[in-house]
C-alpha cells in the first residue's frame, strides 16, 4: 500500500490545488463551530451587537409585543418576538425551553450575547432560561416589563378558588410556588438585569412583586411622577420605549433620573 506521502506527490498540481482549498475550508468550519459552541450550546460572537428576544405574557400573544419589536428594529437591532408554546398558559419551564431555542437560533447565526425583553409573565420565563440553560455568558441584558417575579395575588385567588380553572402557568406565578421559590433560591449570578413596573399596575399585585435583588429596580413613577401606566400599557408607554432603547443603545443597564422623563418620553414615542 502507498503511503499518504508518495499519494500526495503522484497527484497531478491541479488536484493538489483542489484538495488543498476543500482542506482549508474544513479547518476554517472546525474553527467557526469551535468558537461558537461550547458543552453543546452556540455561544455568542464577541464583539457583535446581541440579537433582542422578546418574550410575552400570560396567554401568549405576541400582537401586544410587536410595536416595542419594530421600534427596536428601526434603531438598527435585530429583534424577533417568541412565540410561546400552546396558548401561552402552560407550564413556563416548556415556555423556557423554547426561549431557549429561540437563543441557540440566534446565536448560531453570529449573534453576539442576547437581550431578552420579558413582559409579565414573559419576566419569569426569562429568569427560568437564564437559570435553567446556562445564560450566563450567553447573555448580555434581561429587561422585565412589570414581570410579577415574587408571583401575583390573582394567580394566588386562582389556585385557592379553583385549581382546575387555573392552568400551570397560573399555579406557578402564585406567590411562594415551588417555581418561584426555586429561581429565588438560585445561586446563579445576576445578569446586568432592568426591572421596570407602574405603580398603576392592577394585573400585577402588588406592582413591585417586579422589584429583583441585584437588578436595576425602576417604578416609573419615580422616574415620571404623576404618569399614568396600566399593565396592558407598558409595553407601548413612551417612557418604557425610551427606556428600552436607551439601555439597548448605551449598552449597560443603569438607573434614569428624575429629570430624565421628558428625554425618555421622546425617545420613545
Amino acid at each position: 500500500m502507498r503511503s499518504p506521502i508518495r499519494r500526495w506527490t503522484g497527484l497531478s498540481p491541479r488536484r493538489k490545488i483542489l484538495l488543498g482549498g476543500l482542506a482549508l475550508i474544513a479547518t476554517a468550519v472546525a474553527v467557526v463551530v469551535g468558537v461558537r459552541v461550547s458543552g453543546g450550546q452556540p455561544e455568542p460572537v464577541a464583539g457583535r451587537p446581541g440579537a433582542v428576544l422578546l418574550v410575552p405574557g400570560y396567554g401568549g400573544s405576541t400582537t401586544s409585543l410587536d410595536g416595542l419589536a419594530a421600534r427596536i428594529r428601526s434603531a438598527g437591532r435585530t429583534a424577533t418576538v417568541v412565540p410561546l408554546a400552546g396558548d401561552g398558559t402552560g407550564d413556563l419551564t416548556v415556555q423556557a425551553r423554547v426561549l431557549n431555542g429561540y437563543v441557540n437560533s440566534a446565536l448560531a447565526a453570529g449573534s453576539g450575547p442576547v437581550t431578552v425583553i420579558g413582559y409579565s409573565a414573559g419576566g419569569v420565563v426569562a429568569w427560568l432560561w437564564y437559570v435553567d440553560y446556562s445564560g450566563a455568558g450567553r447573555t448580555g441584558t434581561i429587561i422585565t416589563l412589570g414581570s410579577p417575579l415574587h408571583g401575583a395575588r390573582i394567580a394566588a385567588v386562582g389556585t385557592a378558588y379553583d385549581p382546575g380553572l387555573c392552568p400551570v402557568a397560573c399555579q406557578q406565578l402564585a406567590p411562594g410556588s415551588a417555581l418561584l421559590t426555586r429561581l429565588q433560591q438560585s445561586a446563579q449570578p445576576r445578569p446586568p438585569w432592568l426591572s421596570l413596573w407602574s405603580a398603576d399596575d392592577q394585573t400585577v399585585q402588588p406592582p413591585d412583586s417586579a422589584r429583583l435583588p441585584g437588578a436595576v429596580n425602576v417604578p416609573l413613577q419615580s422616574v415620571c411622577p404623576g404618569v399614568t401606566i396600566q399593565h396592558g400599557q407598558l409595553p407601548a408607554a413612551p417612557l418604557v420605549v425610551g427606556l428600552v432603547l436607551r439601555t439597548l443603545s448605551a449598552g449597560r443597564v443603569t438607573a434614569p433620573a428624575p429629570g430624565d422623563c421628558a428625554a425618555l418620553e421622546s425617545l420613545g414615542r
